[in-house]
C-alpha cells in the first residue's frame, strides 16, 4: 500500500531521517507499520531535532517539501496566494500516486488537503481531526471549513474522519476516536502516595495563551496564599516562557512553580507518576493528551470544559471541570485538598478510565480500518 500524509506539522531532516512532534509521529509510526511506501507532503527544514522529536519508523519515505504559511495577516495571506499552486500541486500528484490518501486536521495544510481530495472521489482515505470536533464551538473560519467538507457525503468520498467525542446528528462517515500514549505492559495499579507532604500539580503542554499556563500558576498562588503545601511543574516550551518567568520572580513564586522547559517523553512520564493532579486550562483542545496521560498514572485531572473534555472526565466524576473564575476553581481544588477520600477515588477512577486507551488497542483499531 502506497500511503500519503498530508500534514501541517513542521519536519525535520536529520541524518538520514524525517523527525516530528514526538507525539504526531509516535502515532503515525503505529499507522506505518501497515504500509509499504509513505508519501508525505508537509514543511521541512534541516535543523537538528530537539527533545520532543522523534523519527519515523519507515525505509521507504518520498518526502515532498513545500512551504510553510497561514492566513494570520494581510501579508501572510498575500504570500500564502504566491505559495499555494505549488502546495496545490504537489498535494495533487501525491494523492494520485496514493492507494490511501490520509488528512491530518485541522490546519492549513489539511484545508487544501481538503479541497484536493474531492478530485479523488474513488480513492479510501482517512482524515485524523484533532482539534475540537464540537459544531457548537468558537473556532476559525479555515476550521469550520474543514469541518463543513470533511462531514459533507457528497464532496467527501470514501473517508473516513476521526474525531474526539461523540456529536450528535453527524454524517455516517464521521467516526469517534481515541488516541493513546502508553501500552498494555505499563498498566499497573496505580497508589499515589500519602498526600500529607506536598502535593504536586503538573502542567504539560507549549506555553502559549491558548494553554493558559498563566491561570495554573494563579491557582497554584491562591492556594499557597491559603496555606496549602503545593508545587506546579511546568513541562513545555513557547512565547509566554519570559512573563511566566517573570511572574514567578516578581511574585515569589520561585519555591511554588518550576519550569522545566521540553523533556523526553520518559522524564515526562516519571513526573506524572509522582504528580496528584495534572492541570491543563486549554481554551481549545481535541483529545488533550496532557490530560489523558496524567490520568493513566493516576493524576486527578484538572481542566476546562471544552470539546470531548468533559466525556473525559465523566462530568466531574473522575476529576474537576473548571470554569476560568479563579475563586470558584480555587474553591473546587480547596475541597478535594481537604478530603483525601474524594481525592483518591477520583484518582482511581481517572485511572481506570485513561487505561482503556493503550497503544495496543490503538494498533489494533488501526490495522483494521487499513485492512477495510
Amino acid at each position: 500500500m502506497k500511503f500519503a500524509i498530508i500534514t501541517h506539522v513542521n519536519h525535520n531532516h536529520y541524518e538520514n531521517q524525517y523527525y516530528g512532534y514526538a507525539p504526531y509521529v509516535r502515532e503515525m509510526n503505529i499507522w506505518l507499520k501497515y504500509v509499504d511506501e509513505i508519501i508525505i507532503v508537509a514543511p521541512i527544514n534541516k535543523q537538528k531535532p530537539t527533545l520532543i522529536d522523534i523519527a519515523y519508523q519507515h525505509q521507504n519515505i518520498d518526502f515532498l517539501k513545500v512551504p510553510d504559511f497561514s492566513f494570520t495577516s494581510f501579508k501572510n495571506n498575500l504570500e500564502a496566494l504566491l505559495k499555494l499552486p505549488m502546495i496545490f500541486w504537489k498535494i495533487f500528484w501525491a494523492m494520485k500516486k496514493a492507494d490511501h490518501i490520509h488528512l491530518r486536521c485541522p490546519g492549513n495544510m489539511g484545508l487544501v488537503g481538503c479541497l484536493v481530495q474531492i478530485l479523488f472521489p474513488k480513492k479510501i482515505k482517512t482524515a485524523k481531526y484533532a482539534g475540537n470536533w464540537d459544531p457548537k464551538s468558537n473556532q476559525p473560519w479555515t476550521y469550520k471549513l474543514q469541518q463543513s467538507i470533511l462531514r459533507n457525503t457528497f464532496l467527501t468520498r470514501n473517508m473516513q474522519v476521526l474525531v474526539y467525542g461523540e456529536w450528535e446528528n453527524e454524517t455516517k462517515n464521521v467516526k469517534s476516536f481515541f488516541t493513546a500514549s502508553y501500552s498494555e505492559s505499563e498498566i499497573k495499579t496505580v497508589e499515589k502516595r500519602n498526600r500529607d507532604s506536598v502535593i504536586e500539580f503538573i502542567f504539560v503542554g507549549s506555553l502559549t495563551a491558548g494553554k493558559n499556563p498563566m491561570y495554573a500558576i494563579n491557582l497554584i498562588e491562591t492556594l499557597v496564599k491559603k496555606g496549602h503545601n503545593v508545587v506546579l511543574n511546568i513541562y513545555g516550551e513557547g512565547v509566554e516562557r519570559k512573563p511566566l518567568t517573570d511572574y514567578i520572580v516578581n511574585n515569589q513564586l520561585d519555591k511554588f512553580v518550576f519550569l522545566h522547559g521540553n523533556q523526553n517523553s520518559e522524564t515526562v512520564k516519571k513526573a506524572y507518576q509522582k504528580s496528584h493532579f495534572a492541570i491543563l486550562p486549554s481554551k481549545s483542545e481535541g483529545w488533550p493528551k496532557a490530560i489523558a496521560e496524567g490520568m493513566f498514572w493516576g493524576c486527578v485531572p484538572i481542566a476546562t470544559k471544552v470539546s470531548c473534555v468533559p466525556f473525559m472526565l465523566d462530568f466531574g466524576n473522575r476529576g474537576i471541570l473548571i470554569d476560568m473564575n479563579l475563586q470558584n476553581d480555587s474553591n473546587q481544588l480547596e475541597e478535594i485538598l481537604a478530603d483525601q477520600n474524594l481525592f483518591f477515588s477520583k484518582s482511581k477512577l481517572a485511572a481506570e478510565w485513561s487505561q482503556n486507551f493503550t497503544t495496543d488497542k490503538f494498533d489494533f483499531e488501526i490495522k483494521n480500518m487499513l485492512a477495510k
